[in-house]
């Protein structure tokens, strides 16, 4: 792939999906360059390889002789095969995000995610349904087992109760079994880190197979929370970070937040805004190309993360 411009910056680990796929990637900065030396730049490039696409990851202004130089590739036979495409399209089609900018001025290709129809509401109600007889079979024996390792090593409550925001972003308590010491936010709220210090160490082995969360089944008993969605998120970090520095957060809330979901078994561990963007680029892909077939994958993923140990 030849990638155009620097709107967008690749994390590492889409850097490392992408070569896989492509095995090659190169990119070519225009801006404040002579058009014809870019030109000349990406011919260079394109005969040295066989490229499959190309990726307009433009911000600044194209020179239109760049631009005609682009265009007049689908008339090349040498080049026909190549596939010219925006860095929005890019991200949904071979990365399974939704782009947001860094500003609200480039929203406009997202006014399509819109809340769960009818029948897929139907849909998700029934894996729901499913999914909460599962859990709470599995449940009942694990309380038991959770009970005791926990009171041997970090003695208090058996559950951690925390308000999260929800549906149309109304608060709701959310459940979990505590994995951390009863002081952890004695100096105020604050991300739980890789290695965090306030984690007891059965807690740890339950955040990272998540057992942690299985008393969220409640939740889903209570309809305030579905198997699979955005994580819910407290109030505090959305109104002090994420609402007035993410374009587009809130637009999250229009479903169900979920005990796992897409941005979950897509994107490692993350404590700030610039992870809680990324997340959130999963998460409007999730709504927008919501189907059967995501739900189970984003399960069959899950089981997979739950099985490698390798949960948030």
């Amino acid at each position: 792939m030849l990638v155009l411009g620097q709107k967008y910056s690749f994390t590492e680990l889409e850097l490392q999906r992408l070569n896989k796929k492509f095995g090659s990637i190169n990119s070519v900065v225009y801006k404040e360059k002579n058009p014809n030396n870019v030109i000349n730049e990406i011919e260079a490039i394109l005969q040295k390889d066989k490229f499959s696409v190309i990726v307009l990851n433009t911000k600044a202004k194209v020179d239109n002789e760049i631009i005609k130089y682009l265009t007049n590739i689908r008339y090349n036979d040498n080049y026909k095969y190549i596939k010219i495409i925006s860095i929005e399209h890019f991200l949904e089609e071979y990365l399974c995000k939704c782009y947001i900018p860094e500003s609200n001025d480039d929203l406009h290709y997202l006014d399509d995610i819109k809340p769960f129809n009818l029948w897929q509401k139907f849909q998700k109600k029934i894996v729901d349904i499913v999914a909460f007889m599962g859990l709470f079979i599995l449940f009942v024996p694990l309380r038991f087992i959770v009970n005791k390792k926990t009171q041997e090593q970090s003695p208090g409550d058996l559950y951690f109760r925390q308000l999260r925001v929800g549906l149309d972003n109304k608060e709701f308590e959310c459940i979990k079994f505590r994995s951390m010491r009863l002081d952890a936010e004695k100096d105020g709220a604050a991300f739980a880190s890789k290695n965090d210090p306030r984690i007891f160490a059965w807690g740890e082995t339950m955040r990272k197979t998540r057992i942690d969360e299985i008393p969220q089944l409640f939740n889903i008993f209570k309809g305030e929370m579905s198997l699979i969605g955005p994580r819910p998120e407290r109030k505090y970090w959305i109104e002090k970070d994420f609402e007035n520095n993410i374009p587009y957060y809130n637009q999250r809330h229009i479903i169900k937040p979920g005990i796992t979901g897409w941005a979950q078994v897509m994107y490692p561990y993350g404590d700030g805004i610039e992870d809680a963007k990324q997340k959130l680029m999963y998460d409007l892909y999730y709504i927008k190309y919501w189907s059967i077939l995501l739900e189970l994958k984003v399960i069959w993923k899950t089981i997979l993360v739950v099985l490698g140990k390798k949960g948030i």
